[in-house]
């Protein structure tokens, strides 16, 4: 009897080992993902709701046994919601260590440098993962710059870390801007940012235009940039043909063609180094500028050299069959 019982007890301790290891392995050993996956956690979810909700989606064998050994080992700190990468092999223990770190998936939207607020507006919009409406953001009020977002997050929310990115880097750009600029507020310096920012693709001209320009405004002489003209027809789209006659004659509040002095308002929405180029331009003497034929310009302090210099840039036209 005394080794029948002895017998008993060794199978009900190894019963009992291979069950703790079982109820063990179901928390720390491999759930079902076989794959890496995006989870939705919906607002406002309870665990236990989100527990049948991956039994469903066949990312663990029993929501019942997730609870229950979540109770035991798991920590009490709430599940956070939003979307979560459930990565291949993950196990009980560190999928629910997941939803309680708030470590969202993180998608991304840039807005590249001189992009108009119309199309930052068309940008958003055409974010599906996004949710609700936004107006067209006030031209130059959004610094261009890669901003990150979560699956349901309001266009609203992430316009306004838009606009307070444009509103910090001013903060802090402004009071380092060098002495006698051609402006002298934050206001007027991104409308001449702008200009800067759509006469020149080519970064190292950006203080040379910039200079240029404020030779102009501090002359009161006209800036005749063609990016004013085309504004008030598309609100920054290209135009998508050449500019007619009547369009640089046309009189209004952004033509700097038939104006003298700033436009009322920006033309895009400059970047950091166009704001940062107005802010310190170059020291030089050139009023005038025109294409050079090679994605630059080519910069002058009278007339007469810039009329040879337009003279050089049709001849390089023809020769292309431009005109």
């Amino acid at each position: 009897m005394k080794k029948a019982g002895c017998l008993l007890a060794g199978v009900l301790a190894l019963v009992l080992a291979i069950g703790a290891i079982w109820f063990l392995t179901g928390w720390w050993g491999e759930a079902d993902v076989e794959e890496d996956t995006n989870f939705i956690v919906p607002s406002g979810a309870s665990l236990t709701s989100v527990a049948s909700k991956l039994e469903d989606e066949g990312l663990i064998g029993s929501a019942d046994g997730f609870l229950l050994r979540a109770k035991i080992f798991g920590s009490s700190d709430p599940i956070m919601a939003g979307e979560f990468l459930l990565p291949v092999g993950a196990s009980n223990a560190s999928i629910l260590q997941i939803f309680q770190s708030g470590d969202v998936i993180r998608r991304f939207v840039t807005i590249p440098e001189g992009m108009p607020s119309i199309l930052v507006h068309e940008r958003l919009m055409a974010e599906e993962l996004l949710t609700g409406e936004i107006p067209v953001p006030i031209e130059g009020s959004v610094l261009p710059d890669t901003y990150d977002f979560e699956r349901g997050e309001e266009r609203a929310a992430v316009l306004a870390r838009m606009q307070a990115a444009m509103q910090n880097y001013l903060a802090e750009a402004w009071p380092k801007r060098a002495s006698d600029i051609a402006v002298d507020n934050v206001r007027d310096a991104v409308i001449l940012a702008s200009i800067v920012e759509k006469e020149t693709g080519k970064p190292s001209e950006r203080r040379m235009v910039a200079g240029l320009y404020s030779n102009r405004v501090k002359d009161g002489m006209l800036l005749q940039a063609d990016p004013t003209i085309i504004y008030p027809i598309t609100k920054g789209k290209p135009l998508g043909r050449r500019i007619r006659q009547s369009e640089i004659a046309a009189i209004n509040d952004y033509n700097t063609y038939t104006m003298v002095g700033l436009p009322k308002g920006p033309i895009t929405n400059p970047g950091r180094e166009a704001i940062a180029a107005v802010l310190d331009p170059a020291e030089t003497s050139a009023r005038y500028m025109v294409a050079d034929g090679t994605g630059g310009h080519a910069f002058s302090e009278t007339l007469e050299e810039h009329n040879r210099a337009v003279a050089k840039w049709f001849e390089i036209r023809r020769q292309r069959g431009e005109m």
